[in-house]
């Protein structure tokens, strides 16, 4: 089986990391796109985040009944920061008969050279790259490489974040049922 890892913060999740992540799931050879909640980012501030189950649970909230998709937790297990090489390294071991792809935008990939084990990752994975606004997507880099047209909306997390603590409707921004959570709970008030 054939698995993109769609790594995130995911904070919170929204209708346009569905969007993709359904695409992804459903356009390519991929079998499964796993969203995994990453709880610190190694080139985001831990501060500026909703607890890690609470994003976990908006996320598994969001894609509920879509058999594609998967939310994966795996990273709460590993040590912080989280690296998208150790993680790797770390499914691979667990789930020896799985292939592992990994999912970003074309802005990711200009910032790729940045990761810890970069070469290493382009080496050995495939890399599903849907193009972002502003950063062109080279397939050239490697043959590993796959630009996907992917529908995009220019939506962004911080945005919700901010709109929500100015007290503005997120309606349409968000999965109606991720919305539902956030309102009920008083997330990023």
């Amino acid at each position: 089986m054939k698995i993109g890892l769609y790594f995130g913060s995911f904070n919170p999740i929204h209708t346009g990391h569905c969007i993709i992540a359904h695409h992804m799931a459903t356009h390519t050879d991929l079998d499964q796109v796993w969203l995994v909640v990453s709880p610190q980012n190694p080139f985001k501030p831990a501060a500026s985040l909703l607890n890690e189950y609470h994003r976990l649970h908006l996320v598994k909230t969001a894609i509920e009944g879509v058999d594609c998709l998967k939310a994966s937790d795996i990273e709460f297990h590993l040590p912080r920061p989280s690296y998208t090489i150790d993680t790797l390294t770390y499914l691979e071991e667990k789930f020896p008969r799985y292939q592992f792809a990994l999912i970003m935008g074309s802005d990711g990939l200009q910032n790729l050279h940045k990761w810890k084990n970069a070469d290493t990752l382009v080496k050995n994975h495939d890399l599903y790259i849907y193009p972002r606004p502003g950063f062109e997507a080279d397939s050239g880099l490697s043959d590993r490489i796959r630009v996907v047209k992917a529908p995009l909306l220019d939506i962004s997390a911080t945005e919700i974040r901010k709109q929500i603590r100015l007290g503005k409707d997120i309606h349409f921004l968000v999965p109606d049922r991720v919305r539902e959570e956030i309102e009920k709970n008083a997330y990023y008030r």
